[in-house]
This record gives structure tokens, sequence and C-alpha cells, in this order.
């Protein structure tokens, strides 16, 4: 089928052929709806009479428009033209990997990063559910700026449906294809392909990207099979020497059994990360061999106690070590999927005690040798590590829970290493250390309205309006260096160091994104912490008290860094983070994975379901937040401006950004949907944390606070003027909800105590909110305005109540679960329809390994 310019394909006008090949036709062409050019592809002819192939062509784009990845082609659409099927992509300037290997091999650095960028993608994928099955040359695209695309994924199998062999090497068995000379052992033995098998042939892409020729390569398709299954690469012989390191992780991608390769894509680009800042030092000797068994044994024999012993780093981390320095070393500790929040070293540095919760279960405290792999769980399901004094007694938050994105909170407790029942000593404690005599406990709590710093417990020495996080004590106890975040809710912030004899405060380091994690070195001269001022992933990093910085170790993840000790070993995470959002409206046979970049975060859902409102802040959306909005039906998201979404107007027509992070002046911003422009509103002196628009769209209502003070609510009229207090201090809704009721007269809020009430908005005493318990967030009002829908954000799966006014009669309504429970320590925000029964959700997933590093200076 062959398109003239000119020609519509619904929404779509054809511009210019771009190609051709056995799997259609591809255009450039226009969506005249967005005012962009997209590229579109027609499906072969032979598609079209397979009702079976269209439907599952249909699933699996469907599923590859949730892959939204800086390194993987953007999906947008999918449709029908005279019966046969097309897809439309985002657009790419530049050319494919197999059109650059045409004038030979890259160099090694830009092999390397572009291998890495290729892994990442693989990671986005397969994290998903969803396997390439067809990773080669000519699916790999290199743009313009230097970025690396996947193309094809998921859709391998549309293919023509033959059993055999084409003259490039195509092969279809059943629903596995590949390409001959990139297939991996299972593929040519027909036994399907899983996520190594992609893995296998990156490795013969990677070796073609070095040396210039083909890994596996025959007289014919059938000896270039043979040879996959049966023989190793020829010698390694590549324009410019590189690090044995390359030469370990070429050998690991092309095992041929799948599980001696690297048993995930996001181990593989961690690998290759390490490569991207050493220096390219030759191997051994003049030519890397791939090839012998005997050196083939020796290899894996190493490879196997680098593994699973101690020392993993030693293979892959020292590219990080600086000329002159001492090489850096980490060993691995824990080896679960899961979160973990604090750890700590024991007092004698043989132990490591932390907190985790792993494959979705409660958390709980652990301790590890460091002589072994083992963890040992200390018997206290629910419970969460705060802290460990020099003498080995515990501070424990028993009874844990959510009680915001990256806040949780529970009864702190004292209890012996060694063992014994734990002591309770005060409840709703945030966060916690001992003091260096292991005498008293430094606490985080929150109490009227505002999150304060206590030490001794009820002796305030710092609070804020949003919270406080990792309070540590310097060595000589002088000091106590905590993170400040001025947003509930939000993890970016300051380094701020307390002078506990003068009580003077000072922020040491300013304005991160994201800040998590902190501890004093040794000489109480630093304090080192984890952070990034753009998207999520945070490197570790040190501050002395004049202020000045240095960065210490920077890896692909982000880094937690949770105690020193003396002798130079360091106690680290490395986290995959994502932030992940889901949606599921009356008539739909399943949710649907709404995700966008790689950090979700859903603020507003419109009444009939149709638009969410999110914000993205991770390594996809730039620097600092961006707006965005996109339909519900999987259709492509629109960026609508810099600033954290905060609220969609009822009508949908106007959205309102914070740009709190974006600017050195918070400001509220009104940014049209459609056609017009942004519009600022005044400040009034206060800065804004949660805003939601009143029900006729002409006013908001605002949780804010005043330099200074606690936050409170207001009203801000859109037509003009400052924002107005209408409750006492204290006073605050929860992020995300809808709290004004149908007839505009009231509000629901926290009082300065955590007690939802009832707040008339024109004046007067609050009244009761009966029937929500103290741990739940109210939602929003049921469109009547007779019931309210309220949740405990700490809870997995999200159970949704409908509360009646009258009586407090509660009613269980929705329970939300995400699929994959694994790293999911809560769900948070959850948006619902006006009728209560569609719902939106976003969940921060977070997959952790604790590292014992050494070498770091």
């Amino acid at each position: 089928m062959s398109l003239p310019a000119g020609a519509r394909l619904g929404p779509y006008e054809i511009l210019a052929p771009l190609g051709a090949g056995g799997m259609g036709e591809v255009y450039r062409a226009r969506d005249g709806r967005l005012g962009r050019d997209v590229a579109l592809k027609i499906l072969p002819a032979g598609a079209r009479h397979d009702s079976e192939r269209l439907a599952r062509f249909e699933a699996e784009a469907r599923a590859t428009s949730a892959l939204s990845h800086p390194n993987i082609l953007t999906l947008f659409d999918v449709g029908q033209h005279e019966g046969a099927p097309y897809v439309v992509f985002e657009l790419l300037e530049g050319q494919t990997l197999a059109e650059r290997l045409v004038s030979g091999p890259l160099p090694a650095r830009k092999a390397l990063d572009l291998a890495r960028q290729v892994a990442e993608g693989l990671a986005a994928a397969h994290e998903r559910g969803i396997v390439h099955r067809d990773l080669k040359p000519g699916n790999v695209f290199l743009t313009r700026d230097g970025r690396a695309k996947l193309l094809d994924f998921g859709l391998a199998q549309l293919a023509e449906d033959q059993r055999g062999l084409g003259d490039d090497g195509d092969v279809t068995q059943g629903r596995v294809l590949g390409t001959v000379g990139y297939m991996s052992p299972e593929q040519v033995g027909g036994e399907g392909a899983d996520a190594r098998s992609d893995l296998f042939s990156f490795g013969a892409v990677l070796y073609e990207m070095l040396s210039g020729q083909r890994a596996f390569k025959g007289a014919t398709a059938v000896e270039t099979m043979h040879a996959i299954l049966k023989e190793d690469p020829p010698a390694l012989e590549p324009p410019e020497p590189l690090p044995a390191a390359v030469e370990r992780i070429l050998r690991r991608c092309l095992e041929k059994a799948p599980e001696q390769r690297f048993q995930s894509a996001r181990d593989l680009a961690f690998a290759l990360d390490t490569l991207s800042t050493m220096s390219l030092a030759p191997l051994s000797g003049a030519r890397a061999s791939l090839g012998g068994p005997a050196r083939r044994r020796l290899f894996l024999i190493g490879l196997g106690w680098a593994l699973a012993g101690a020392t993993a780093a030693g293979l892959l981390f020292s590219a990080f070590a600086r000329p002159r320095a001492p090489e850096l070393s980490m060993q691995r500790v824990t080896f679960r999927r899961g979160t973990i929040d604090e750890a700590r070293f024991s007092p004698d540095g043989q132990t490591v005690v932390y907190g985790a919760a792993w494959s979705g279960a409660l958390v709980e405290v652990f301790q590890a040798r460091l002589d072994g792999p083992e963890s040992r769980p200390l018997g206290l399901p629910g419970s969460d590590l705060r802290a460990l004094s020099r003498g080995g007694e515990l501070a424990l938050s028993l009874r844990h829970r959510r009680v915001g994105t990256f806040v949780g909170a529970g009864t702190l407790a004292r209890a012996a290493l060694a063992g014994g029942a734990p002591r309770e000593v005060m409840e709703d404690v945030q966060a916690a250390d001992w003091d260096p005599q292991g005498r008293d406990l430094a606490v985080v709590r929150s109490l009227q309205g505002r999150n304060r710093l206590e030490y001794p417990p009820g002796q305030v020495r710092f609070e804020t309006a949003g919270f406080l996080s990792h309070p540590r004590f310097a060595p000589d106890g002088r000091r106590l260096a905590v993170v400040e975040h001025p947003v509930w809710g939000d993890d970016g912030g300051n380094v701020l160091v307390l002078d506990l004899e003068s009580g003077e405060a000072r922020r040491l380091s300013r304005n991160w994104s994201s800040v998590q994690g902190l501890a004093w070195h040794p000489s109480g001269r630093e304090v080192w912490f984890t952070a990034t001022r753009e998207g999520a992933s945070r490197s570790l990093r040190a501050v002395d008290l004049g202020g000045r910085e240095r960065q210490l170790l920077r890896m692909a993840g982000s880094l937690t860094v949770h105690d020193l000790l003396p002798d130079g070993r360091v106690l680290l995470s490395h986290n995959q983070v994502r932030r992940e959002m889901a949606a599921r409206l009356p008539g739909w046979a399943a949710e649907r994975d709404l995700s966008w970049l790689d950090y979700c975060f859903p603020s507003d859902l419109a009444e009939d379901g149709s638009l969410v409102l999110f914000a993205e802040n991770g390594e996809g959306g730039g620097a600092g937040y961006s707006v965005w909005l996109r339909r519900t039906d999987l259709g492509p998201a629109v960026r609508l401006s810099q600033g954290a979404a905060m609220a969609l107007a009822p009508d949908g027509r106007q959205a309102l950004a914070n740009l709190r992070y974006t600017s050195d002046t918070p400001q509220l911003l009104l940014v049209p949907t459609g056609t017009g422009q942004p519009r600022e509103l005044p400040r009034g002196g206060v800065n804004t944390q949660a805003a939601a628009f009143f029900p006729d769209g002409q006013r908001l209502l605002l949780t804010a606070a005043a330099p200074g003070q606690p936050t409170r609510l207001y009203v801000q009229d859109l037509a003009g003027g400052d924002p107005r207090p209408v409750a006492p201090e204290g006073t605050r809704f929860p992020l995300s909800a809808r709290p004004v009721a149908p007839d505009g007269r009231r509000a629901f809020a926290r009082d300065g105590d955590g007690v939802s009430r009832l707040f008339p908005l024109d004046g007067g005493a609050p009244e009761p909110l009966p029937g929500v318990e103290r741990d739940e967030e109210p939602l929003r009002f049921s469109a009547d305005g007779r019931h309210v829908y309220a949740y405990r954000p700490g809870d997995v799966p999200a159970r949704v109540v409908r509360i009646e006014l009258a009586s407090g009669r509660r009613e269980p309504w929705l329970e939300i679960n995400p699929a994959d429970r694994a790293g999911v320590p809560a769900i948070t925000p959850v948006q619902l329809t006006a009728d209560g029964r569609g719902y939106v959700y976003g969940y921060r997933r977070v997959l952790s390994d604790l590292y014992v590093v050494t070498g770091v200076e």
C-alpha cells in the first residue's frame, strides 16, 4: 500500500515516505491535533486478514505505549486504515546503528555510552514484563543529539507469519522471532525468549559496535545458528585497547546458558555505568580473546566468586577510583527484592542492621553478618529501624506505618541488639538518633501543625511547616545534622546543622530536588549526604561546616547513605526508583498503566475520569518539575508547563501549577490546557503546598504558610487579589485531595492536632468529620455532598471507604492493589471520579540493594 502526500489516516496527514521493508511502509505524517510531525507505519498486507494477529498487535502495541523511557521509541497511537493496521511513533532524526556500523566500529567510549543507554531501555521494558525478542543494530536508532533509542519493542511478532528463514535471516517459530546472528541459543533451539535472551542479543550488538564484525557469522543462516549454539565468538580485535572489565561484561552477556548471563538488564546497565568514568586502560595482552575452553572455565570460576562473594565491586566498580586514591570496592549485603529504609553498622563493624520490606511483605528489622550472605530477622514484623547506639541498643519504630510519601511513623521503642523484648517510649515518632553516649534520643514528630526536631524529647530544637528527616548527631555530640524538607510530601530540601549549645541553625547545602540519607564523617568536619538537583538519581556528596561541597560517588540509579565507620567503610543502599500511576474506570476490564516518563505523580483527575493531571520529576522530565496532561484512554501526554502539578479546573480547561521548584520566588501559575497564555497569581506572601479548585472554578482553596509560620487554609479568587486565611494556623488538607464540598461552603482539613474536621469557609467553628479515623486521609466529597471518601495512605492494598456524614457509617468501597507489590511501600495519592467508581492512583517503587563501600574519599 503506497500512500500519496496529502492522504489522511484518521487525524494524520501523510507528508512523505520515509522507507519500506518487510514490516511495512513508514511515512512522515502530521498530527493536526497537536501540531507535530510523527512517523506512521502501515503494517504488511498479510496482517489485515488475520483477526487473531490484529488483536494481538493491538494488545502488544498498547503495552508498548506504556514504555515511556528516554531510550525507547515512544508509540503514540494505533489504528486501522482500509483494514490495514498502522502504528504512530515519535519522529526521530539520525540513523540506525546498522547504518552507522557500515563505516566501521565505534570509538570505545561512544560504544560503551550507547550500550549503557540500550541496557537502560531494556531494563525499563523488562521491568514491565515486555521482552524485545529482536534486538539488533537495525532496531537501535542513534539520534543526532547522541541518544540511543530502541525500536520495534513488542512488535517483532507482527512480521510475516512464516516458518523458516528469510533472506536477511529473520526467523519466526510460532511466537518466537529473532534475527540470525543476534538470536540467543534458546531462540535458535525454539525454546522461546525471556529477558535474558535480550541480554544475549545485546552482547552480540556490543561486540559488533566495538569490533565492526558480527559475533556469529556463518556462510549460511544454518551455520550461523550452529555457531550461536556451539561456538564462542572470534577473538575481539577492537581498533583501540579496552579495559578488562569490558571483556568480562561481554563474556557474561554471551553465555550459552541463560542462568549464567546477567540476570537483569538493570544489573547490566549498572555494570556499564561504572565504566563511564574509568580510564580505558589496555587489556593485559595485545588481543582480547573471547574463545578457549580453559580460559572460559577460569573466567567463570572467578566471576562466580566475584558475584557470590564480598567483592563484586572489584569487577565493576573500580571505575570510580581516582588517580593515587584507594581502589573503590563494594560488598553486597542484601540479595532480595524490596525496599530498604534505615541501616546501621553494629558497634564492632562486623554486622549490619537494617529495616526492609521484602517482596511486598511488612517492613521488618534484619541483621546480616559481613562474612556471609544471609540476613536474619529480629522477629518483630511491622517494625522498622530508627537508630543503633554505640552500646548496641536499638531505637525501633513499632507498628510502623506510612503517613506520607516519604514519611513513616510508629511507636518509638528501645531494645538490645543482643535480644529481649522492646520497651515502648513514645508514640507517633517519625525519625530518631541516639546521642553519642547512648543515653537519650533526638526525635522527629508532628505537633500543632509543625514538624519538630526535639532533643531530649519534649525540647524543640527546630521546626518547619514541611517535614524533617535523617537526624544525626556529630561524633562529639555538640551538633545535630538533619534534612529539612520545606514541603510536606516532597523529598526536596536542604542539609541543616544545629549547634546544640548556641541554638544556631545553618543550612549548609540548599535547594536539592531530592535529598535522602545523611551521616557525619568520623572526623566531625563534614556531613556526607545523598542528593541530586535534577531528577531523582541521588549521588554521594560531602559538605563541610563552611558550606564547601564536593561529590564523592555517582552511578546509575539513586544512592542513600546510611552510616560511616572510622576505618573508611560506608554503608550505602543503591536504589532503582520509579513513580508509576495506573487507572481504572467503570466498564474497563482491568487497570491501565498510565505512567509516562519515570516519576509520575497524579495530582488530579477529571470528574468524568477522561483526563489525568500529573507531574514528572525524574530523569526523563528534565530539570525540576514539569506539568503534564494525559487522556486515560492511553492517548499521548501533553506537557503544559514547568512546575509541580496542583489541580485541574472542573471544566478541564485550566490547570494549576506551582513554580516553587523552578523559580526563586514560589508562584502559582494558571495554565490553559488548550489555547491561551499562562497567568501568574498573586502570592500574598505565602508559600502554597496544596491547592484545589472550588466547584464553581472561580476560586482556589490553598494549604499555605507564611515564612516561619504553620500552614493554614486560604481562599484565593482567580479574578484577582491575594490569598486570605479562612481557618486557624496548623490546618492543612492532604496533597492532591478535593476538599471543597459541592456547595462550596465548607471543606475538610486536618487541624493542628492532626484530626480531620469540616471547616466552614465563610467563618465559624469547625465541625466534626464523623467516621474518619485519625490515620486516614479524606479524598473528596460525593457528588451529592452526603458522603466523603477516605483511605489510609500507608496501606498496600489501599482500601477506600465511603463515609456517610450524617451518621459516620462506614462502607467499604474500593480496594486498590498493584499487581506487583515488591518495592511499593505505600499507595499515594488516590484520585476518584465524581461518582466514586473510577480512580487513578500513584505509587513509588523502590528496589534497594545494600552495600558496604571502601575507598571513598
